[in-house]
């Protein structure tokens, strides 16, 4: 205890140098929540390694228009959708209408096992913004 009280400003500096480190990965919401990705960042990973793009908008939603190639997978039913790759290790990129539900649905991919998830920072809106490809439902 001597030892602790002595030194206490080398703990106090190895505790706040730990947390330095740690910042960046709490920052972006660890792994639990999956890396934010741009719209150029999300065609590379569809383009390189065959990403899927997962929409988690309800199906009205996205019957009004979403990313071509978009697979409808609604946030609430995720745990039990047979939409999912059957590839764990598949990149996913995870979108809906403002990026708002894409975390939350990272979170649950990653418990289900998906290895990489990815949330298009700023949803469709950026997709769009992006000039990228728009499909609506017939």
């Amino acid at each position: 205890m001597k030892f602790f009280i002595d030194n206490w400003f080398l703990f106090l500096t190895a505790i706040v140098s730990g947390g330095l480190l740690l910042w960046p990965s709490l920052s972006r919401g660890g792994g639990a929540g999956g890396a934010k990705v741009s719209a150029a960042q999300a065609v590379q990973l569809i383009n390189r390694e065959k990403a899927v793009l997962i929409d988690v908008c309800e199906p009205a939603e996205y019957a009004a228009g979403h990313a071509a190639g978009a697979r409808n997978v609604p946030l609430g039913s995720l745990e039990s959708s047979s939409e999912l790759p059957k590839n764990k290790s598949l990149p996913l990129v995870i979108l809906c209408q403002t990026g708002a539900r894409s975390s939350r649905a990272a979170g649950i991919l990653n418990k289900l096992g998906f290895e990489k998830t990815h949330v298009l920072a700023g949803g469709l809106a950026a997709w769009r913004e992006a000039n990228l490809p728009v499909e609506k439902a017939a």
